[in-house]
């Protein structure tokens, strides 16, 4: 077992929390005021801050319904939504720092662990649990005491980062089962004791058209995947010919033929059944009662199990990532009669992801990918679920969590619009 599969303990240095908490604000967020939006100082992203977050939107109602779940003598599960990787942390830290800054955040264990040993410390002292696939029992049981301490817990509900801030993504389990054994536990001692699963969305909106830094983004995409320009497109269409293209070269990898009457969503939805037929295959499973998200948790398992098998180890892996790949752009990419700007921005960074793996341009934006322009976070507290009181199953409280993200969303999407946020575009996705 190689040492990023291996946990290791967080060591929380209040010292240096606090430091990078400070640093988070000024650096990370908000950049600095003077040199943000003058020229050439507004290209260093240190200077005008790297995730480029101007302002914050936290009603004090919400942050006061997040204090009053948090603290001494309770256990709380903090369940932010995904929609982007690295803000995450900038707003997850942002966030917690005002109810509880020793809190514990889960985080891929490619980053605290894969780094080297001089960053594994820097993030362990930063209090981050590393989420180890196939092997998260010690993270899960350091989480339950850690909670059952009052300091709280940190982990993003909707797993790895999606690229899509206005759709909840299927839940996974573990912070209800985390806080169902921290419930057992302290009801043990007291019968009074209470566990919370506590909720968090938010939801970056520009502060000014950014169109002009979108479309060089899409024309380095372009450019890097060899994919030629429609002379007469619009943005949004650029997007679309791009991931069209994409899919054209994915069916001819898998031997099959592009059906040109049918809409993106058909031809995607088509190949990915194709592929999952093939994976079940390939580990002996059967399709016909088993969804993608099992298969997939099966070609995992199977991996774990089958590490002799060089090359069925490749076959499987191929797939599986195939599929998960083409599975990020979901069905609410053509629901939609509009785009906005946010959305296209999200398009271009999923694609950066996925697809561009060039050199050291295409590693940095996978781990610090950077805005087209200021933005404003707007954060929203949904009401904190409350396991102590909640008698359905772990599936229905997942449920019940899903649905109380995703109305908080729509809500903050439909309260942004209507102050005149967006700018927007027909959506080529839809219907196409």
């Amino acid at each position: 077992m190689s040492k990023i599969d291996v946990f290791v303990a967080p060591r929380p240095n209040p010292v240096l929390i606090r430091a990078m908490t400070s640093v988070n604000r000024i650096v990370m967020l908000r950049g600095i005021p003077g040199f943000r939006d003058i020229l050439p100082f507004n290209r260093l992203a240190g200077l005008r801050g790297v995730a480029n977050v101007r302002h914050i939107d936290l009603p004090d109602a919400d942050l006061e319904r997040l204090r009053a779940s948090c603290g001494a003598g309770k256990a709380t599960f903090i369940t932010p939504n995904h929609p982007e990787f690295f803000t995450d942390w900038m707003i997850d830290k942002e966030i917690v720092s005002q109810v509880g800054p020793l809190t514990a955040s889960w985080a891929t264990n490619g980053v605290v662990n894969g780094l080297g040993g001089m960053m594994q410390k820097f993030w362990l002292a930063n209090n981050l649990i590393a989420q180890i696939p196939g092997n998260s029992g010690a993270a899960k049981e350091h989480s339950v005491a850690w909670a059952l301490k009052g300091h709280g817990v940190l982990l993003h509900p909707e797993g790895g980062v999606g690229w899509h801030a206005n759709v909840v993504a299927p839940l996974l389990p573990g912070a209800v089962e985390m806080g169902l054994e921290a419930l057992r536990r302290g009801r043990a001692t007291d019968p009074d004791f209470k566990v919370w699963i506590a909720p968090v969305t938010w939801k970056l909106a520009f502060t000014r058209n950014v169109e002009a830094a979108l479309a060089k983004e899409c024309a380095y995409v372009e450019k890097s995947l060899k994919i030629e320009r429609q002379a007469t497109d619009t943005l949004p269409q650029r997007i679309h010919h791009v991931y069209s293209t994409l899919l054209t070269r994915d069916e001819a990898a898998c031997g099959m033929r592009s059906d040109e009457g049918a809409t993106y969503a058909e031809r995607r939805k088509a190949l990915v059944t194709e592929l999952v037929r093939r994976l079940g295959e390939s580990i002996s499973a059967d399709t016909a009662s088993t969804d993608t998200a099992e298969l997939l948790r099966r070609a995992r398992r199977w991996q774990r199990e089958n590490t002799g098998d060089a090359e069925g180890q490749k076959h499987v892996r191929a797939l599986a990532d195939t599929i998960q790949r083409l599975q990020r752009v979901g069905s609410w990419a053509s629901a939609n009669p509009r785009i906005t700007q946010e959305e296209i921005a999200e398009h271009l960074k999923r694609i950066r992801n996925d697809y561009c793996r060039g050199g050291l341009r295409d590693t940095i934006n996978r781990f610090i990918p950077q805005p087209a322009g200021p933005r404003c976070a707007h954060i929203r507290v949904p009401e904190p679920l409350g396991l102590h009181e909640y008698a359905g199953s772990i599936d229905d409280a997942v449920a019940e969590l899903h649905r109380r993200m995703q109305q908080t969303i729509t809500g903050t999407v439909a309260e942004v619009e209507a102050q005149g946020s967006f700018i927007f575009y027909p959506n080529p996705f839809y219907r196409h």
